[in-house]
């Protein structure tokens, strides 16, 4: 039975303790993994600050050629250096990112949908776990759509892909995508990552929204936030700060990135935030700096 709004009996997120059940570990919610998720985990998520800069370039998948992404063979080796996870499509990794570099994969295996249909909420699974064991993913990403009409079809395919990823230790992360008819309130993401990470995701992608902490707090597993449209880079900057602080374990900067004019000095900057806990001021200035000195 859904609770009913105005009860006496509210939630309380119990924002300001830390989450209990992770003895012997440092990400929340992958204390009882066995050895081989939480190797992937900590190829993803940085050991010392616990923290991920993921890099999305999956856009391609149903937009086609994006802007900024027009030459991944030459921007993703450039970026290589400055973050943690490559978040793409089998396709555009094996042709654009060298087999030398030795950053962690979250792997797209969901699709079906193109920026030529109204609806994108109705994909399928496309790659399947050996494939995904070929490519030594890390993670296996799912476009998880939560109140949209692919809803069931949605949570049946991040359902297949997580049994089969249980099977062979390949963490799944869900990633929570928002509709055209659906608002991103806190309402919607603390209901969207609650529901993914109850499924059994080892991450949930999700986007910032007020009370946010409160969605991290409830989410048993940890999240990263997706940067969404580009923004202006102090904008941008100040984002990741914000989430980083009210708990958040990462960000994953696509078009914050590669649609910067300095796409490497920006990743950088994410990267002092996201690992050194810089401000996001400080972070600015690192960044106009390193165009200076560039």
């Amino acid at each position: 039975m859904a609770d009913l709004d105005g009860q006496k009996v509210s939630k309380d997120y119990h924002t300001e303790v830390p989450f209990s059940n992770q003895n012997g570990f440092f990400l929340r919610g992958c204390n009882s993994l066995d050895w081989g998720m939480k190797k992937h985990m900590s190829n993803i998520f940085n050991p010392k600050s616990g923290n991920t800069v993921m890099f999305a370039f999956d856009h391609g998948y149903f937009m086609g050629s994006t802007a900024g992404l027009e030459r991944l063979d030459l921007l993703l080796p450039k970026l290589a250096p400055y973050v943690d996870c490559f978040m793409g499509t089998r396709g555009a990794i094996r042709t654009c990112v060298p087999p030398e570099v030795t950053k962690s994969v979250a792997l797209r295996v969901t699709s079906g949908s193109s920026m030529l249909q109204e609806d994108l909420s109705h994909e399928v699974v496309a790659v399947n776990i050996e494939d995904a064991i070929r490519m030594n993913a890390d993670c296996m990403a799912v476009q998880t759509f939560i109140g949209a009409d692919g809803q069931l079809s949605s949570l049946e395919n991040l359902n297949q892909v997580i049994n089969a990823g249980m099977r062979y230790s390949i963490p799944t992360m869900g990633v929570c995508a928002v509709g055209k008819d659906m608002a991103r309130t806190d309402r919607f993401f603390k209901l969207a990552t609650r529901i993914i990470a109850e499924m059994g995701v080892q991450v949930v992608k999700t986007y910032d929204c007020e009370n946010f902490e409160e969605v991290v707090a409830a989410c048993p597993v940890p999240i990263v936030v997706a940067g969404g449209k580009k923004l202006p880079e102090d904008e941008a900057l100040k984002m990741a700060y914000g989430v980083m602080q009210k708990g958040a374990h990462g960000v994953d900067m696509g078009r914050n990135i590669f649609q910067s004019q300095h796409p490497i000095e920006m990743a950088m900057a994410v990267g002092k935030i996201v690992h050194e806990g810089f401000t996001d001021k400080e972070a600015l200035e690192f960044f106009k700096d390193a165009i200076h000195q560039g």
